[in-house]
């Protein structure tokens, strides 16, 4: 893969980069490009989340399952999308998640994430590229093997993380969380299909920033350009 990897994250996953699994991924992207099939997000964005949101900087962790698989969508964070994408359905309940916890007005029309990632919130999809129109298409290549890999070290070499873990799928990981250490909220995933059962009113924005303040941290800014 042409991708280099943010240097702290570099450091902390180290020995995962050497797996075999790990190795197994790059071979699989590798044969996929060569037979033509068009990947999401693009090369240098695979580790976007990474590179935005360097490891000594977590804060939060939000965790949502594959990318986007329509072109010009996804860019390397969980729930985000490129500039000049309309927010999809699952981001649109997160925007009105936001406007009724902390009363403050989301965008329309821009659904990119960045701003909230260079704050220290980890957008990490637990499977990091897909085949293009073809959802889950990478969900059994090892990705979650890597993911989870950097869940557990976030929970073992940082304390105070707050975790949003949103749908079942999400909260799967809980067990990989020392939650001794760190703290977990959780709540229905934010899609039109389950929102009403539980991720409205869950007020995660309005707790997540309680808990930074506890800890002396600067709070999460969720308003969006």
């Amino acid at each position: 893969m042409d991708v280099q990897i943010e240097e702290s994250w570099k450091n902390e996953l180290k020995q995962e980069f050497t797996k075999a699994y790990f190795q197994q991924i790059v071979a699989f992207l590798k044969t996929e490009r060569i037979q033509g099939k068009t990947i999401y997000p693009p090369g240098p964005l695979i580790f976007n989340a990474f590179a935005q949101t360097p490891f000594p900087n977590v804060k939060v962790v939000i965790l949502g399952q594959d990318p986007y698989h329509g072109a010009g969508q996804a860019h390397g964070l969980c729930f985000s999308v490129q500039d000049g994408v309309q927010p999809p359905p699952s981001l649109v309940n997160i925007y009105k998640e936001i406007e009724s916890d902390i009363g403050v007005g989301m965008p329309p029309n821009y659904g990119n994430l960045t701003k909230w990632a260079q704050q220290g919130v980890l957008l990490l999809n637990a499977f990091l590229t897909v085949r293009a129109n073809e959802a889950a298409s990478h969900s059994k290549i090892g990705w979650e093997n890597f993911t989870n890999a950097v869940i557990r070290k976030i929970s073992d070499d940082k304390k105070g993380v707050v975790f949003l873990l949103w749908g079942k799928f999400a909260q799967e990981k809980q067990s990989l969380i020392d939650e001794t250490k760190h703290f977990v909220l959780k709540a229905a995933h934010p899609s039109p299909l389950s929102a009403y059962n539980g991720f409205f009113g869950c007020k995660h924005f309005s707790k997540t920033n309680e808990l930074l303040l506890q800890q002396g941290l600067e709070p999460i800014d969720w308003k969006l350009p």
